[in-house]
């Protein structure tokens, strides 16, 4: 099993990044994927989740500003950050839901104020 995240960058606050994640090895359409983020200090923390069947959902911290979505074909999950805040700075995981330990190196986003 791999899951690559990437792009993720420096933005200031208010800005915009889309984050992508490729999967290969598992079955990547039947499977509800999530993204995940860890802060310095912090424990890892759920953000989003997508099932199978697109249906989603989010943190309370992220709802309104974030969109996760996938595409089967490209076998990949995005994750849309719009109207970012410096609490947002984190590593970036995607693995499935519920975690299956596939954390990967993540990509790292940076909110500056």
């Amino acid at each position: 099993v791999q899951l690559q995240a990437s792009g993720g960058g420096l933005v200031q606050t208010g800005g915009s990044l889309r984050l992508s994640c490729k999967a290969s090895g598992i079955n990547f359409a039947i499977n509800t994927m999530g993204w995940y983020r860890q802060a310095p200090g912090k424990q890892r923390e759920l953000v989003a989740t997508v099932t199978s069947g697109a249906a989603t959902n989010y943190a309370d911290s992220v709802k309104g500003r974030f969109t996760i979505s996938r595409d089967n074909a490209k076998r990949t999950v995005y994750l849309q950050m719009n109207s970012l805040k410096p609490e947002d700075t984190a590593v970036y995981y995607c693995d499935h839901w519920p975690p299956q330990n596939n954390w990967g190196q993540g990509t790292q986003v940076t909110v500056s104020s």
